[in-house]
């Protein structure tokens, strides 16, 4: 039977709809912990008085950012784009909630305050991506197709950073805690540029083609596997020789290759629409923070000293603001508009980067992180005020999904 198609100016769909697809769980989590985690954060580090858990308040607030946050957001991406790619029903209803308890589970155990070891924490914090993976494995073994393998050894890399950050908390080996943090945030950042890479110029040509101009990519051969194979070995160096010259070599030539790649897009010809230029804007910031990366590490540039947020909070997290309110509007019916509350907060974002990476240089006290934390909190508020709803409702078009 064919579903009913909403007339305009209709209300929207009644019901409960949040386990009939991946985005929707996943995506909702993902803002809820990128606002909670930081708020927790602050309280500690402006007021104290916060107990701590089975991790130290900082190590709690880095990992929490990237196995939570960026966890998220990794899983909801690839439980929706798995079905496009091997042509799957969608993931849904009770094991799409089980997954998602877990991940929750995984959150709660490690709270400051949590009661429970150190050891059983982190046995229980590291079950959510190896029980994703093995949900998604019988589709990808299915569709017998080796390029969809990337995203998802991708994501198996980034569990690893997990394991050697929960393992040295848990007392299973010492010393790995950082390393694995930053093999987190550095695969995190080869999945914007492979993923990024990917959708920024066929999202940008598709628009384009609609508003009857033409935008393929300029050609400069080799560059887009250059710039994946140079981010790949930004990886590598950094879990083997982290923060010395070779360090700052690869992430310049990253650098270089990323911006060659962005070059290519036409990303200017992206200004009058929102939700294409803030995914050029996204990837741009990739560039740049592997090139403060360089500069403090070749140079020695003390302004550049706090990189690592640049990347995090600028290239990760804009990059991920910028894909969820477009796939929770794709995939729940709605036109591909973006509100003017999304605008204000792809704004935000950038500030806060800016704010969290040079403003200990430039401005008295805790100022820089208190703001910084302001403005990622209000964008992260302003993605739950107007996409919230949309996950939580059956789709607006009564299609299922």
């Amino acid at each position: 039977m064919k579903a009913a198609q909403a007339r305009p100016g209709t209300a929207p769909p009644a019901g409960f709809a949040l386990f009939r697809q991946g985005l929707r769980p996943f995506f909702l989590l993902c803002a809820i912990w990128a606002i909670a985690t930081v708020a927790l954060w602050l309280v500690a580090l402006h007021w104290g008085g916060l107990p701590e858990g089975p991790l130290p308040h900082a190590r709690w607030h880095g990992h929490e950012m990237l196995a939570g946050f960026i966890g998220a957001a990794l899983s909801g991406f690839l439980l929706t784009a798995i079905p496009n790619w091997t042509g799957r029903a969608a993931y849904s209803g009770a094991p799409l909630a089980l997954l998602a308890a877990l991940f929750v589970a995984a959150r709660l155990v490690l709270l400051p305050g949590s009661p429970v070891p150190a050891g059983a924490a982190a046995m229980i914090a590291l079950l959510p991506i190896p029980a994703l993976l093995l949900a998604v494995l019988p589709a990808l073994a299915r569709a017998a197709t080796p390029r969809l393998l990337g995203p998802p050894l991708l994501l198996l890399a980034f569990w690893a950073g997990d394991v050697l950050m929960l393992g040295e908390a848990a007392g299973w080996w010492d010393g790995t805690f950082q390393g694995g943090a930053l093999l987190s945030l550095n695969v995190a950042l080869a999945l914007v540029g492979l993923i990024g890479g990917r959708i920024v110029p066929a999202f940008t040509r598709n628009a384009l083609r609609m508003a009857g101009q033409e935008a393929a990519p300029r050609p400069l051969p080799g560059v887009d596997a250059a710039g994946i194979a140079a981010l790949l070995a930004v990886i590598l160096v950094d879990l083997a020789w982290p923060g010395g010259p070779l360090a700052g070599m690869a992430a310049a030539g990253a650098s270089v290759l990323a911006l060659l790649r962005l070059s290519r897009w036409h990303g200017l010809r992206t200004l009058g629409q929102p939700i294409l230029w803030v995914l050029h804007l996204a990837y741009l910031m990739l560039p740049v923070a592997l090139a403060v990366k360089a500069a403090h590490l070749l140079a020695g540039a003390a302004w550049a000293a706090h990189w690592l947020h640049l990347q995090g909070i600028g290239a990760i997290g804009l990059m991920i603001l910028a894909v969820m309110p477009r796939a929770t509007l794709g995939h729940t019916g709605h036109p591909l508009r973006a509100s003017r509350a999304m605008v204000a907060a792809w704004l935000l974002l950038p500030l806060a980067a800016a704010l969290r990476a040079f403003g200990p240089g430039l401005l008295p006290g805790m100022l820089p992180y208190a703001a910084a934390g302001a403005a990622w909190m209000l964008a992260f508020v302003l993605f739950l005020a107007a996409h919230g709803p949309m996950l939580l409702r059956p789709r607006a078009d009564g299609k299922p999904g």
